[in-house]
């Protein structure tokens, strides 16, 4: 019972730490920090060149459908990493490394039978 209390009690000595550490260095920034300000530093600024038109105008769904399908598929690829890793262990232990090698061949047509759903919808297009 003491020994798994202990991890707790680390944990929370670590998450201390960092939130003592983390509130010192905005403190330190705050006390010591320059306060000069004018309006050349509190201009909006946007990758390099000055705003122009308003805030709220609108985009085309293009864009956010765009937007999606990236997430999307950048979370897939990040399910497949672990994955590769540890398929060689897989793999070693026999017939585990052959069915999670159907598997991720699944998992990759599902993507790629998608990825052809979108692509023939003309999600993809600018136009």
């Amino acid at each position: 019972m003491l020994e798994s209390q202990l991890g707790y009690i680390s944990l929370a000595c670590v998450i201390a730490v960092v939130a003592v550490i983390g509130l010192a260095i905005l403190a330190i920034n705050f006390l010591i920090g320059p306060h000069r300000q004018n309006p050349v530093k509190q201009a909006a600024f946007e990758c390099g060149s000055d705003v122009i038109g308003s805030a709220r105008s609108r985009f085309s769904v293009k864009f956010y459908l765009v937007a999606i399908f990236f997430i999307v598929f950048d979370i897939e690829s990040v399910f497949m990493y672990p994955w590769a890793s540890l398929f060689r262990e897989m793999l070693a232990d026999g017939g585990l490394g052959l069915a999670t090698l159907g598997e991720m061949f699944v998992f990759v047509g599902i993507l790629a039978a998608g990825l052809a759903y979108v692509w023939r919808r003309g999600a993809l297009d600018w136009e």
